[in-house]
């Protein structure tokens, strides 16, 4: 398999790179998260290693930035941030799997080659669906009931994200970090203007709504 290593700590990086080359593999490797995110989306990786604390971009955000651009590559995530809260967070944002610092080599390599294979085995889905509602990730068009809605695109990467989450509550906290890449609350009414104007579009004319408020935790797509 072909790797991408994003790792700051140069000595770590290299004991890595050359670990992962005795094990078979081919090691790439960036020592910034803006040189990391910038290999991945050449999307030619069978498996991305990324360290949780980066300069200039950080891991999560580089996940963020690649699933946004719908490339699927799995991603192991390495921090010394290990706790349930902080797995929680990278495995929202996007991560695969999530090994915390420090961590055995052969369980390193045992996660690589398994999230490798898992994804050579699996063909990436290129359409959502949720009730009468389909996206289409490639041509990024949207239907329900097989009429076409027209979004823009911050309303297009909303509704992906609450379909990819059918059936479970999206808090607001969520929208902010994986829509619009906030990690803290600004104050404002973004959400509530776009869920509105979203809610107009793929509700209008139909019976019964698909985008749903639930009171004091969120918002939810009906998936069936």
């Amino acid at each position: 398999m072909r790797i991408l290593v994003i790792e700051d700590d140069r000595e770590a990086a290299s004991w890595l790179v050359k670990g992962l080359a005795e094990a078979g593999h081919v090691a790439d490797h960036a020592a910034d998260g803006e040189e990391g995110l910038g290999l991945a989306l050449e999307a030619v990786h069978d498996v991305l290693i990324v360290d949780r604390m980066l300069p200039r971009i950080d891991g999560l955000t580089i996940i963020r930035k690649l699933r946004e651009h719908n490339i699927q590559t799995p991603v192991l995530i390495l921090s010394a941030l290990a706790d349930v809260d902080e797995r929680v967070k990278g495995l929202r944002a996007g991560g695969d799997d999530y090994l915390g610092k420090p961590y055995a080599f052969a369980e390193l390599i045992a996660r690589v080659e398994n999230l490798g294979h898992r994804a050579k085995e699996a063909p990436q889905a290129t359409r959502l669906k949720a009730a009468d509602l389909e996206i289409d990730l490639l041509t990024r068009t949207v239907t329900r009931a097989g009429k076409p809605i027209l979004l823009q695109p911050r309303e297009f990467k909303l509704l992906e994200y609450l379909v990819r989450n059918a059936g479970h509550i999206v808090t607001r906290t969520m929208l902010l970090e994986n829509v619009w890449d906030y990690h803290f609350d600004p104050q404002t009414n973004v959400i509530d203007v776009h869920i509105s104007r979203l809610r107009a579009k793929i509700d209008k004319g139909h019976d019964e709504p698909i985008l749903q408020t639930v009171r004091g935790a969120g918002y939810m797509i009906r998936d069936k």
